[in-house]
């Protein structure tokens, strides 16, 4: 082989190792970019979920990751979203962001709309806007959109409510469903965990009372009302169940409150006893229209498995215990009567 043969065969190895360095440069380039947009970390820790509205554009998600500073580059994850298809396949719904999250992993987390279900905790609640108002701090729709959807006639009625009733459909407890659950969706859910409260048993057993579904729910949110111990609610549910049975009034003071609609009261007095509303039971007989508040699962259960007792009436015991004095007799009654009122008297409470 000649020398210039050897030249011109070292010029060619050259050039092809030059070309591979080339290639390898140019295929770690895109081997780089490629990981980077989509197996680079890019969630910052700055927010703990992207909440994605229902009807949301695609460019008014991209501004709400950008406006939250939910992305360490907003612009990759939007060539990323490009390439994954996900401008025309997200989903509204409530997504746990985790530190460190890649797009891939978001988007796919989106497009398949894999949400973190929202955790609904509720009892004790009065009224039916303080329930719309919890409903719409824990879901997306507002307070308005729940209480129209309590207040609907044709929504309602098809599960066998009304407006002053429809409270007595929504079983305490906790609940997990997602957070663009919309009002009506939410009854749905709520009608079929009250089926599944209201056993064959426990209808029986309201049934041995004389009473509805509904009615003892409308009970127990008295009687809970009124118990500060859950030993107690038994004993209080059987004197209530008597004075229904025997045409009494029910003269139960938390229905007066809640007529006047003034929950700082703590002695109800004879202005409070004089407003005119179906839930005054010291002026109307049996069981009002509806549910005070939300009463407990014990306090449910408490109507139904109630202490079969004589007693016709109850009075805070004078010690402020938070227990009750109970008397079968009128003259009992004024006994402990007295010795509360003096105790409220001695601390100068009126109201």
């Amino acid at each position: 082989m000649t020398e210039v043969e050897k030249k011109n065969m070292s010029t060619g190895k050259k050039a092809v190792i030059a070309i591979a360095v080339i290639i390898i440069l140019i295929a770690g380039y895109f081997a780089l970019n490629f990981y980077r947009l989509y197996f680079s970390p890019n969630v910052t820790e700055n927010q703990k979920y992207l909440y994605i509205k229902t009807n949301q554009s695609y460019d008014e998600l991209i501004f709400e990751l950008e406006k939250r500073d939910m992305l360490n580059s907003t612009s990759s994850f939007a060539k990323a979203a490009g390439k994954m298809n996900l401008p025309t396949s997200f989903k509204p719904g409530r997504y746990r962001l985790k530190k460190g999250m890649t797009n891939r992993t978001l988007i796919n987390l989106i497009k398949a709309g894999n949400q973190e279900p929202v955790k609904l905790k509720f009892q004790n609640i009065r009224k039916k806007e303080n329930f719309a108002a919890y409903l719409a701090s824990n879901l997306e729709a507002d307070s308005l959109s729940f209480i129209n959807a309590l207040d609907s006639s044709a929504l309602i009625s098809k599960y066998g409510f009304n407006e002053d009733n429809i409270y007595t459909m929504f079983i305490p407890n906790t609940y997990e469903m997602y957070w663009n659950t919309s009002p009506a969706d939410f009854l749905e859910r709520m009608h079929k965990e009250y089926d599944r409260f209201w056993t064959t048993e426990r209808k029986q057993k309201a049934a041995s009372l004389n009473l509805k579904p509904a009615q003892v729910y409308t009970l127990a949110s008295i009687v809970d009302a009124e118990a500060l111990y859950d030993k107690e609610m038994p004993i209080i549910a059987g004197l209530y169940l008597n004075r229904l049975n025997k045409g009494i009034l029910l003269q139960a003071d938390p229905t007066v409150i809640f007529a006047n609609n003034d929950f700082t009261v703590k002695r109800v007095t004879g202005k409070l006893l004089q407003v005119q509303s179906p839930y005054n039971t010291y002026k109307y007989a049996g069981l009002p229209p509806g549910p005070i508040m939300m009463p407990s699962i014990n306090a449910i259960d408490a109507v139904l498995n109630r202490n079969e007792n004589n007693y016709i009436y109850m009075c805070a015991k004078e010690d402020f215990s938070g227990y009750h004095n109970f008397a079968e007799t009128k003259a009992e009654h004024e006994i402990n009567a007295k010795k509360y009122r003096d105790a409220l008297n001695k601390k100068n409470i009126f109201r």
